[in-house]
């Protein structure tokens, strides 16, 4: 075991992918036996205190099966219909697999809309977080019955790379039905090698990478691009085969599977250099002086009983910045209010959210996974 794998062990946020190719019976319907398999693995990480959030196929596939096709449409109306009836046997699937444990889920429909928004990827990642915190196993699928073709992530890959973002997790692992990634296609080249371990992010990796299957829109290019985008926030990534046995217990325990595409940088120091990357500041919080020694000598998060004034005009989700009270930058974040909401509640504490604003979202101001110091 070396080391790399050896940390695998101690991911403690997993995102696990599962494609329409191990999931259907060729397209004919949900393998609800092997998903029963998945989820067994899946409560094993869970007692050895790991979260786990799931990102699933199949929904339209199941879809197609239900209604009697033949084979998928290319219509988009069509593939919409699919996948609304197909949802609902998809999540009735997990639902029953998890409820064996007396562990709910949750179903979590998203677009690209949702991720590109600010103020919405906020929103769902404050609902992710919450379902987490309570023990409930979110299922993510991209939301095929309202999206276009402009919004749509085209594949479950792509959405899984931006999960893996959107919660901060250690580790995601697609699943699929191919070993890893070969240097060569293994179903044309049965000589060809099985790359153990690459750099996420390295470009030459493309030129092995082939296109999807009948059944998912997704190939190892965009398995590749997803473990580029969790990279972002400091995830490691591992391609591997969802047909071998105990494939999510046997990674946990650093065995040698698949494709380990790895992060060479700690999750804080990723996000903080996407945060430093960002910058259009939309607004000013003027900050006290006992704000300013907690954001910059203890690290931790701006709460508004610490702001003086609010500057600018931005929405909840936009970056602001941090100024003490002889005007220099200290700090810049992604902030939980928008402009006319900071104003009400700066200088209160949150307990008095509720009455101030009608309602109470998040404690903090800006929470100090969301800010960088200047």
């Amino acid at each position: 075991m070396n080391n790399e794998r050896k940390k695998l062990g101690q991911a403690r946020r997993w995102v696990v992918k599962l494609g329409s190719s191990l999931l259907t019976n060729n397209g004919c319907g949900l393998r609800v036996d092997s998903l029963q398999a998945w989820v067994n693995q899946m409560m094993d990480l869970r007692k050895q205190g790991c979260d786990v959030v799931v990102v699933s196929s199949g929904a339209t596939a199941e879809g197609v099966a239900r209604l009697g096709w033949k084979k998928r449409p290319h219509a988009i109306h069509e593939l919409q219909a699919a996948a609304a009836v197909g949802q609902m046997g998809l999540v009735q699937a997990y639902e029953t697999c998890f409820q064996q444990y007396a562990v709910h889920t949750a179903q979590i429909l998203l677009t690209h809309a949702d991720i590109a928004d600010r103020q919405r990827y906020l929103n769902a990642r404050s609902s992710l977080s919450t379902l987490i915190k309570l023990g409930v196993v979110p299922i993510i699928n991209e939301n095929d019955t309202v999206s276009t073709d402009e919004i749509k992530f085209g594949d479950n890959d792509t959405l899984a790379g931006l999960v893996a973002n959107l919660i901060e997790a250690d580790l995601l692992v697609l699943l699929t039905d191919q070993q890893g990634l070969y240097d060569q296609d293994p179903r044309v080249n049965p000589s060809a090698t099985l790359i153990t371990e690459a750099d996420a992010g390295d470009l030459t990796l493309l030129r092995y990478a082939g296109k999807g299957g009948v059944l998912g829109r997704g190939g190892m290019q965009t398995k590749l691009h997803a473990a580029t985008l969790a990279a972002k926030s400091g995830a490691s990534s591992v391609i591997a085969s969802g047909h071998e046995t105990n494939i999510l217990t046997r990674l946990a325990a650093g065995e040698d599977l698949g494709t380990l595409l790895k992060c060479s940088r700690t999750p804080l120091t990723a996000r903080k250099q996407w945060l430093a990357s960002q910058s259009r500041v939309q607004g000013k919080l003027i900050l006290d002086a006992g704000a300013v020694t907690v954001l910059v000598e203890k690290g931790k998060s701006l709460l508004s009983v610490g702001v003086q004034a609010v500057e600018g005009d931005f929405r909840r989700g936009e970056i602001v910045s941090c100024l003490d009270e002889d005007r220099r930058e200290i700090a810049r974040g992604l902030v939980n209010y928008g402009a006319s909401e900071a104003r009400k509640i700066m200088g209160r504490p949150s307990d008095k959210f509720e009455s101030l604003l009608g309602y109470v979202d998040e404690p903090e101001l800006i929470h100090r996974d969301n800010l960088i110091l200047i």
